[in-house]
């Protein structure tokens, strides 16, 4: 079950977040603007992509299981990003999402992992 949930993540969830990270966070660093047509279309995806995560994490805890896995470990990097967008209230809509967000959030590992990630994009969570 690990190898479908990386395969999702990889293909479907990053596939439509990284384009709004960068619109959001890499192209201000350039001095150009935020593109909000491809915000709002990789929204549309996205939020597809979250449906499907909560419906997951309504049957257990974890995306692969009721265990940590390498699958939900994947997300942390592109998703941290996320919180320093005016986007970052977007779990809000889906509860199971935003339970297991905040589980993630709260292992030491996790924390270690994003206190290196602090110089370059800061948090608004």
């Amino acid at each position: 079950m690990v190898d479908v949930w990386l395969e999702v993540e990889a293909n479907q969830y990053t596939a439509a977040l990284e384009p709004i990270i960068l619109e959001y966070l890499v192209r201000p660093m350039f001095g150009r603007a935020t593109d909000q047509k491809i915000v709002e279309d990789n929204l549309v995806k996205l939020k597809k992509v979250l449906e499907v995560y909560e419906a997951r994490l309504t049957e257990c805890k974890y995306l692969a299981g009721d265990f940590f896995s390498l699958a939900d470990l994947t997300h942390v990097s592109s998703t941290a990003c996320l919180a320093a967008t005016p986007q970052a209230s977007l779990f809000d809509a889906y509860p199971h999402v935003k339970a297991w967000w905040s589980s993630l959030m709260a292992r030491p590992s996790v924390q270690k992992v994003l206190a290196l990630k602090k110089p370059y994009f800061q948090s608004s969570a």
